[in-house]
């Protein structure tokens, strides 16, 4: 892919964060999310490259708007897999929480697994901790490996998990192991990410998420160096033969970070919505707004952080509908 494509991805999640930013605190998360996805599709428009959604809002007939298989952009230029989350934490903006993102990634046509839309069983770490985790072994077992691999005491280590129901033996086996919790209400993409950072103070992430996220997690440490691995998780015959029809006739089969985003290039960008450990939120300063956009290229491991400030009144309409 060219390189130049990276801004083009850094400037749509730009788009659907401005425009998702309008709905902070209003309690409407579906209004939030629509304004995130129209955005990004009307900058995607303006974009030379011929891209099909292969993680989107589901499917054509239950999703109008970036549904897997749609195409985007103008149809010239690279052809791509396109991976998106408009709004990562719609909950999260309508009750002004912080670590919300607009999330995108891009790679390689046919190099993005078509992730089923179901639970995923999941553990990620940084790139110190790369190469010693297992999803097979127990609970004990990975922290103790991420303690080494960081050199640090097992009571030292963070594993971050959403808060559910569903977590409830995970979070007790984390905390027997000696190690600590940390709780997110939403927003495993981020928290997985996060996991790469040491200002976030998070070493490891563990617990079951939306597959489509999971590729999305997968992209950005692949950008980082870092370590995703899945294992779908169906909860009925129905997702079972769901999986079979996607190809995926092993449901135990282990999906680590090359078999999810294949090939060498990918490109990642997540713009905040609200603050969070690793980008800010976005400001709005009377006819002007900022926004602060984590982007990054896998085949070179090239992390940037941009700060723009958007001229709003020379902004198209669709960037502020309310």
């Amino acid at each position: 892919m060219d390189r130049k494509l990276a801004l083009e991805v850094a400037r749509i999640t730009e788009a659907a964060a401005l425009s998702a930013a309008k709905w902070i605190g209003k309690g409407k998360k579906d209004d939030a999310d629509e304004a995130a996805t129209s955005a990004m599709r009307s900058v995607f428009d303006t974009v030379d490259l011929d891209g099909v959604v292969v993680i989107g809002e589901g499917e054509m007939d239950e999703a109008p708007m970036l549904y897997i298989g749609e195409r985007l952009g103008t149809g010239n230029g690279p052809k791509v897999d396109i991976a998106v989350d408009p709004l990562e934490g719609t909950n999260i903006v309508a009750s002004g929480a912080p670590n919300s993102l607009t999330v995108l990634a891009i790679a390689d046509r046919g190099t993005l697994l078509h992730a089923p839309d179901m639970y995923m069983h999941k553990i990620a770490v940084g790139p110190e901790a790369a190469g010693h985790i297992d999803i097979n072994a127990s609970v004990y077992d990975n922290l103790k490996a991420v303690a080494k691999a960081k050199n640090k005491d097992i009571e030292d280590v963070v594993a971050t998990v959403l808060l559910r129901e569903r977590h409830a033996k995970l979070i007790q086996e984390i905390r027997d192991a000696g190690a600590r919790v940390k709780l997110i209400t939403d927003g495993d993409v981020a928290a997985a990410i996060n996991t790469a950072f040491e200002e976030t103070g998070v070493d490891i992430l563990f617990g079951q998420g939306g597959a489509p996220e999971g590729v999305l997690a997968a992209v950005a440490l692949k950008c980082l160096g870092g370590e995703f691995q899945g294992k779908l998780a169906p909860q009925n015959d129905a997702e079972v033969e769901r999986c079979r029809e996607m190809g995926i006739t092993d449901i135990n089969r282990v999906f680590r970070t090359d078999d999810l985003v294949k090939g060498d290039d990918a490109i990642f960008a997540a713009t905040g919505v609200t603050d969070g450990e690793l980008v800010k939120g976005v400001r709005f300063l009377g006819h002007y707004a900022e926004t602060e956009t984590l982007l990054m290229r896998a085949k070179t491991n090239t992390i940037r952080k941009i700060q723009a400030r958007h001229n709003l009144a020379k902004k198209p309409d669709f960037f502020l509908k309310q």
